[in-house]
């Protein structure tokens, strides 16, 4: 009689024990505000495995309405089914704890700019990317969503400085398919070239930028919009023609003042400023349009008033 042939019953599916992850299977997100919540949801629509973390209940609640939201209007869109839906929904969970990251081996730091300054403070981050640190494996790739901050100043303090890598979603341009990733000073190959395999595992199209304050997007779009601002005050054409030229003209998706009021004026400032500071060529000076702005509170579609007027869904009051 032959032997009996004994197979591991692991072989054919039936247990998780020592099944090999894929990479980007399980990402993690600090922040889920406007930037953390698009990547949230972009990753899960693509199959992945999303922990978000949000400081208390409430905010992970709210999250989890601003997913929803984005998916409601896919299927206002026909772009998505309610089936679907509950699948993405699945895939995704909410925590107040960073203990929940750990098994993550990609996780982007997203969190809010203050409310009052628009600015994220470099101090926070830096205490994100340490306690990160202190949960991830060696191995595991921690980013940062990073416009004029810079990354090796974020990674600075870490042990293994060569994970971390910056990374730019347009997120402010509906539909974008774009993301700028930054390599920092310390920034291995090897990191690289897995965050590019992410971008495209996320449908997007990816540039390498050189670390600098502004990258290519934001450098570009605040250069256009103080000159629309100047544009404006002089006379010459309203908010809605000049942003009818863009998008009419030159195919844009939406307007410099529509972008604006999207990505918030107080950001928008700040912004401007760190630009001025980082440079100091005049270009970069905020125009008094965004000042006066500013300084009135009216902040685009988050107060209801900037450029435009918008009602509680962010929809322009014509």
């Amino acid at each position: 009689m032959a032997d009996e042939i004994i197979e591991a019953i692991e072989r054919y599916g039936l247990s998780k024990r020592n099944r090999r992850r894929t990479l980007f299977s399980r990402i993690g997100i600090v922040g889920c505000g406007k930037e953390g919540s698009v990547i949230a949801t972009n990753a899960a629509i693509n199959g992945m495995e999303v922990v978000f973390y949000e400081p208390t209940d409430e905010k992970v609640s709210n999250a989890f309405g601003r997913i929803e939201m984005k998916l409601n209007k896919k299927i206002e869109n026909w772009g998505l089914t309610q089936n679907e839906k509950k699948a993405i929904m699945a895939r995704i969970i909410g925590t107040s704890k960073f203990e929940d990251f750990e098994g993550c081996d990609f996780v982007v730091e997203s969190i809010r700019h203050n409310d009052q300054t628009g600015e994220r403070q470099v101090i926070q981050r830096k205490e994100v990317f340490r306690k990160l640190e202190s949960i991830l494996s060696a191995k595991a790739i921690i980013a940062s969503t990073v416009s004029t901050v810079i990354v090796t100043d974020l990674a600075s303090e870490l042990e293994y400085k060569e994970r971390c890598i910056g990374l730019h979603f347009l997120t402010n341009t509906p539909d974008s398919q774009i993301v700028e990733i930054v390599r920092g000073l310390y920034t291995a190959d090897e990191t690289f070239a897995k965050v590019c395999q992410f971008a495209r595992l996320m449908n997007h199209q990816y540039v390498e930028v050189m670390e600098s304050a502004g990258l290519v997007s934001i450098r570009l779009f605040l250069i256009q919009l103080n000159e629309a601002c100047a544009i404006l005050m002089e006379g010459i054409a309203s908010a809605e023609d000049i942003d009818r030229v863009l998008t009419v003209g030159f195919g844009h998706r939406q307007g410099v003042f529509r972008t604006a009021d999207q990505m918030g004026i107080e950001k928008v400032v700040i912004l401007l400023e760190n630009l001025w500071d980082e440079y100091g060529s005049i270009k970069y000076k905020p125009s008094p349009m965004l000042l006066r702005l500013f300084r009135a509170k009216n902040f685009g579609v988050s107060s209801g008033k900037g450029f435009y007027k918008y009602d509680e869904l962010g929809n322009i009051i014509k």
